[in-house]
C-alpha cells in the first residue's frame, strides 16, 4: 500500500476514534416496573407446593428447613433457606434483586449469632 493512502486511512480512524469518544456511551433503557408488589415473608404451609415447583426449576430437590420467600405480585419467584444455604430463584424472572433482599432478612432471622431460634421463628411467622 501507498505510504501516503495509509497515512489518509491512519489519520481517517483517529478522528473517527476521537469523535466517537466525545459522543456519550449508549445505554440501553434501564426497565423497572413501578407497579410490582414485592413481599419478603417467612414460609406457610400452603407454599408448599410453590417452593416444590420453584425447586424443579431449578432441577433440585427442596431441601428441609424454613425458607425466607419473595413474593412479586403474589407469585413466589425466589426462596433462601434461614441458615443461608440454600437458594432457590425462579430462572424465568428477574430475581437478583430480590436474592440480596433474601439474604439480608435471612441474616436477620438468624440473628447475631447465626442462628434462628425456634422461638423468634414461631413469634415472625405468626406475626405474618
Amino acid at each position: 500500500m501507498h505510504p501516503e493512502i495509509q497515512r489518509l486511512m491512519v489519520a481517517d480512524h483517529i478522528a473517527t476514534l476521537r469523535h466517537d469518544a466525545r459522543r456519550p456511551p449508549r445505554t440501553s433503557p434501564v426497565v423497572r416496573d413501578a407497579e410490582s408488589h414485592i413481599e419478603l415473608r417467612m414460609c406457610r404451609v400452603g407454599d408448599n407446593e410453590a417452593l416444590t415447583d420453584l425447586a424443579a426449576l431449578n432441577e433440585r430437590a427442596l431441601p428441609a428447613g424454613s425458607f425466607v420467600v419473595a413474593l412479586v405480585d403474589g407469585r413466589l419467584v425466589a426462596a433462601q433457606s434461614v441458615d443461608g444455604g440454600t437458594v432457590l430463584a425462579d430462572p424465568f424472572a428477574r430475581t437478583a434483586h430480590l436474592r440480596r433482599l433474601l439474604d439480608l432478612r435471612a441474616a436477620q432471622i438468624r440473628g447475631p449469632h447465626g442462628h434462628a431460634t425456634l422461638r423468634r421463628l414461631v413469634r415472625r411467622s405468626a406475626a405474618a
